[in-house]
């Protein structure tokens, strides 16, 4: 993704295709995150690596 960070990533697609779900998913700890100001809006769909497939399948079904 050279120029963009994962927020700008999360809403290119959402202009195109209104109501499209997006999972962001991060190998960053929490405090680094917030460090950077790059937290995901409430709501928004995030997961942390490494995660296991349960996790992942839990977010699929809309768990947030």
């Amino acid at each position: 993704m050279p120029g963009m960070n994962g927020r700008e990533l999360e809403r290119a697609p959402e202009a195109v295709i209104p109501g499209l779900k997006v999972l962001l998913v991060s190998g960053y700890a929490a405090d680094v995150l917030v460090d950077r100001g790059a937290t995901p809006d409430p709501g928004l769909a995030f997961l942390r690596k490494p995660f296991r497939p349960g996790e992942l399948a839990q977010k699929g079904a809309g768990g947030c």
